[in-house]
């Protein structure tokens, strides 16, 4: 997954480049901005589908999963991946839908967008240098080579080597020669003057970063470390204190991520200025096939031990998948981390694209002063935004599996036989309401993300839309860190108690955990990651609609 999802996104903008530079060939310099409005597009179609497939598939994700574990494993007290429960096979579809679907094209849209804001800079500095100007493709380029020879460095003999084996990474050596050879010795950018080894510096103060958020997320998330333990103690005092304990944690988790984050940010931006975020931004998504890959290596695990408990398989082998869907877990979140991390980082890249492009478009410096009323207004907005989208998206969970409870409740009471093993439960019912669920419960939250930008800055024009923003962006990016790292946690401490601890699988401690976790499955697998759709398609539609703003210039003005 990950090899084919970075080499399709390289390989796209590649084509891209390739294809419109020759049609654009007499037009000189000038076929550079061209050029950056097509590739702005690409990364927009990236993120559009991205919409569908993390949303609508968290939402149908979390819907099964939800009416699975409150009817079957609480109400009915069957296990987790039981043939009997009729939502079991909607909850593995979805575990592929939301986690591997929604994850790759979130960070296929990452992937296009950093690429892009990156160019469209690159397209101001470098206009006559053709080698620098492809230098951010390359980035993605040489990380799929070197991804392959981490993947042939990894080697798993015992179940402890599980989850370290999924985090080696190697890269910042080789781009520290093609960071000189590529980029001019010293170049200018807003009346600064920056250097090639500065370049570099920004591009492994991204990769350190998210490396750091990484592991960071790990660490929360993990069910080796005390922050787990505590979360999962707290179950034998119920289910409220593993509620508290939860949130605690997600909040605490987002100090140090946010930190890492706002030091690559303030070392990329001292270096190369708006040019360096950007580059920043790439150098995070650097190793993007080993993030995929440990992402989707969770719903594997996950899908596999599924499938022994509904062939009856012996308990060893639902053992030794419990063991990897445990590190599954941790890497998933692992992998969420670090989406997050990368689209706080693209999203800034693109915001920066995005006033390099309105600036040049409108032939001069727009005033962007927090002492505008204007921007900060709009930064109020912003900041809003994101906590009105996370209700939107967990309210949505929430019917849906309304209906998919009612549904599984049904089967249990009207299909003879069915806990004893003669009944078949209607699988596909199931499905289908997790499906529609899906369809119409995203539409909302859609018209939200793509529809704020385009009103704000058709009405109040390009400082709005910057104002917007910045709000989404700093406060989307906590509560998606923290949302995540939340359910994470949850999920963990449940299958901590399920292995032993704390009384056991069936214990009232084992019920508290069951719940915490029902309550961290949105937070986890729709609104936190969805979020990063939130914040990067509102940054990359506003960069493909500048020319449209600078024009209009907002008619309330």
């Amino acid at each position: 997954m990950g090899f084919a999802l970075v080499g399709l996104a390289t390989l796209g903008l590649v084509v891209i480049y390739v294809v419109m530079s020759w049609l654009l060939a007499d037009l000189g310099q000038e076929n550079n901005h061209i050029l950056m409005e097509v590739i702005a597009g690409f990364g927009l179609g990236g993120s559009t589908i991205a919409l569908f497939a993390r949303v609508g598939g968290g939402i149908f994700t979390k819907a099964a999963d939800v009416g699975a574990d409150l009817v079957g494993k609480v109400e009915q007290g069957i296990p987790e991946d039981d043939p009997r429960n009729p939502a079991v096979i909607a909850d593995n579809v979805g575990d592929n839908v939301g986690d591997v679907a929604g994850m790759g094209a979130d960070l296929f849209g990452s992937c296009a967008e950093s690429t892009c804001a990156a160019m469209v800079i690159s397209a101001v500095v470098f206009a006559a240098d053709p080698n620098a100007l492809l230098y951010p493709i390359l980035i993605s380029a040489v990380g799929i080579p070197i991804s392959l020879i981490t993947k042939l460095l990894i080697n798993v003999k015992t179940e402890d080597d599980v989850a370290p084996a999924l985090m080696k990474l190697l890269m910042a050596v080789v781009m520290f020669f093609f960071t000189l050879a590529l980029i001019p010795e010293f170049f200018e950018l807003n009346g600064e003057e920056y250097t090639n080894l500065g370049v570099y510096w920004c591009f492994l103060s991204g990769l350190i970063a998210g490396l750091a958020v990484g592991l960071l997320t790990g660490y929360y998330t993990s069910e080796n470390y005390a922050p787990v333990k505590e979360v999962s103690k707290s179950c034998e005092t119920g289910v409220a204190t593993n509620i508290i304990y939860g949130l605690a944690l997600g909040y605490k988790s987002t100090v140090y991520p946010y930190l890492a984050i706002a030091a690559s940010i303030f070392i990329s931006w001292g270096l190369a200025g708006m040019y360096g975020v950007a580059i920043a931004s790439l150098g995070m998504l650097g190793t993007l096939v080993i993030a995929l890959m440990i992402d989707a290596y969770g719903p594997v695990a996950d899908n596999a031990g599924g499938i022994a408990e509904m062939v009856g398989l012996e308990k060893e082998v639902r053992r030794r998948t419990d063991i990897l869907d445990s590190a599954g877990n941790t890497t998933a979140a692992i992998g969420k981390g670090f989406a997050i991390g990368a689209a706080i980082l693209t999203s800034l890249a693109l915001f920066a694209a995005f006033i390099t492009a309105a600036e040049t478009l409108a032939g001069g410096p727009i005033d962007m002063s927090l002492l505008n009323p204007l921007v900060y207004t709009s930064l109020f907005i912003g900041a809003v935004l994101p906590f009105l989208f996370t209700a939107m998206t967990m309210k949505s969970v929430g019917k849906a599996a309304f209906d998919m409870i009612e549904e599984v409740r049904r089967q249990f009471k009207e299909i003879p036989g069915i806990m004893e093993g003669k009944g078949q439960p209607d699988y596909a019912q199931c499905v289908a309401i997790s499906t529609t669920a899906a369809l119409r419960e995203m539409i909302a939250p859609g018209v939200l993300i793509m529809g704020t930008p385009l009103v704000a800055g058709f009405l109040f024009g390009v400082q709005a839309v910057a104002g917007i923003l910045a709000g989404s962006l700093v406060a989307g990016g906590v509560l998606a860190i923290a949302s995540s790292n939340s359910g994470g946690a949850w999920d963990n401490a449940k299958k901590y108690i399920e292995a032993g601890h704390h009384g056991g699988k069936g214990s009232e401690e084992h019920m508290a955990a069951v719940v915490g976790d029902t309550v961290g499955d949105p937070l986890k697998d729709t609104s936190g990651p969805s979020l990063n759709i939130l914040i990067k398609l509102s940054a990359i539609l506003s960069l493909v609609f500048a020319p449209f703003f600078v024009q209009n210039g907002g008619i309330f003005l």
